[in-house]
């Protein structure tokens, strides 16, 4: 089954103590099409500038994404600077402008209309329900952040009520609920809407949470010798999630587990390089030795 994916793309300049990266490709739109693509076509909406380099264009178009909901306009693309501390998982934003993100409502295509998958990625909930009132999938997901929890939280909540499974972090779950215990978190989320809640860890992984209570699924982060750039894998995650899913057109509680392995296997190869440099690169045969590691170091 086809996939639909409605985010940012951008030019990220981004700076870790590995190097320095300038306006390279990025956006959560993108992070997540290149890791679906592995999976399933992957339909994008989102908009660029006039200045947006034509060799991104083609290789999103080489990796199985459709592009007819990509929105040129005249002005500049949306871009973001950060630098990464000496500890990667502290970051500081630079720089952020919006340009003509700021304008953005999403047109969803025909055929992205007619996916049956959905992802609704890190935007204003405005715009979700924008895109929501445009398509009928099968099976939605979500992505938010602080921002919205603390100044749209009425327009997020009526988002929640129209998805089927919330990603998010560990403090916008302790944020959006007001409580300190995730499990409870999670099941104070379910209870605004969505039947399935992804918290996301960091480097400690993530933990699952199905539609029964007595469904929960820890994974750690797979352990890297050296991480060049986190940008972006929390994206990949979702991307690798979301393209299980719809490849496997199954969303039971072993479908989503296996969706969780698979997400944060592609979300490691990320961290490997800047930008998505390395996810543009990784096979299936790749991807599925990455599975077995995951799989021998949490057996016993």
């Amino acid at each position: 089954m086809s996939l639909t994916v409605v985010g940012s793309v951008a030019l990220d300049t981004v700076e870790t103590p590995s190097g320095k990266n300038i306006e390279g490709l990025g956006g959560a739109a993108v992070y997540f099409s290149m890791a679906a693509s592995l999976f399933t076509r992957v339909h994008l909406v989102g908009v660029v500038g006039d200045d947006f380099p034509e060799r991104h264009v083609k290789l999103l178009e080489g990796k199985n994404i459709d592009l007819e909901g990509l929105e040129r306009t005249p002005g500049r693309t949306f871009r973001w600077s950060g630098r990464y501390h000496d500890d990667i998982n502290e970051r500081d934003t630079l720089d952020t402008q919006l340009n003509v993100f700021e304008q953005f409502h999403p047109k969803v295509p025909e055929t992205a209309r007619a996916a049956e998958y959905l992802f609704l990625a890190n935007i204003h909930p405005a715009l979700q329900l924008e895109v929501l009132d445009q398509t009928k999938p099968v099976f939605a997901g979500l992505d938010t952040m602080n921002l919205w929890i603390n100044t749209t939280l009425d327009e997020l909540k009526a988002v929640l009520r129209r998805v089927d499974v919330l990603i998010i972090n560990d403090s916008e779950a302790r944020l959006l609920t007001e409580t300190l215990n995730l499990r409870i978190a999670a099941e104070h989320i379910k209870a605004l809407g969505p039947g399935v809640v992804v918290i996301k860890k960091g480097e400690h992984g993530c933990i699952l949470f199905g539609q029964e209570a007595s469904q929960m699924f820890a994974l750690p982060a797979y352990p890297l010798e050296s991480v060049a750039d986190p940008t972006g894998a929390g994206d990949t995650f979702a991307g690798g999630f979301m393209g299980y899913l719809a490849a496997q057109e199954s969303t039971d509680f072993e479908s989503l587990k296996n969706a969780v392995v698979h997400g944060s296997a592609l979300a490691s190869f990320t961290c490997e390089d800047f930008g998505p440099d390395r996810l543009c690169n990784v096979d299936t045969a790749q991807l599925e030795e990455r599975v077995a590691a995951f799989k021998a170091l949490t057996s016993f």
